[in-house]
């Protein structure tokens, strides 16, 4: 059962203006550790990829935040929602800390899906509930 949607519509030059002015402070301020090894390795090889990625997961995360219906307050923070990729290279959300327990307590699963063309990222989420498990079957 769906239980939110969120869609973030995020301006790739918004983002690349406020690294230019705060520099790595801003993808340290939005950025969780794992997404800001990423991070590192995309803006190395290409700047404009490393504003890209921070571009999608600002929208990924504002996109998260409408999805569970708290925005930006307590426990959502921006480093404790993670836009990770799978093996597969799908992007994953991964939760810590007290987002983490908060989410797990309302049996939840979150579905993400980011794209980036021109000025714009775009991202998607959708959350839902998951199915009850079901009662162990008792010998007799």
């Amino acid at each position: 059962m769906i239980a939110g949607v969120g869609a973030d519509l995020c301006d790739v030059r918004r983002i690349a203006a406020a690294l230019r002015r705060h520099g790595e402070r801003f993808a340290q301020r939005i950025l969780g550790e794992r997404e800001l090894a990423l991070w590192c390795q995309r803006q190395a090889r290409c700047p404009e990829r490393g504003v890209r990625f921070v571009a999608t997961r600002f929208a990924a995360k504002e996109a998260f935040s409408k999805a569970i219906g708290l925005g930006l307050r307590a426990p959502m923070t921006w480093r404790a929602c993670q836009i990770v990729p799978a093996a597969s290279g799908q992007p994953t959300v991964l939760l810590d800390g007290a987002l983490r327990a908060w989410f797990e307590q309302r049996r939840w699963r979150a579905h993400v899906s980011l794209s980036d063309e021109g000025d714009h990222a775009l991202a998607f989420v959708v959350v839902e509930t998951l199915p009850e498990e079901p009662a162990p079957c008792t010998p007799r």
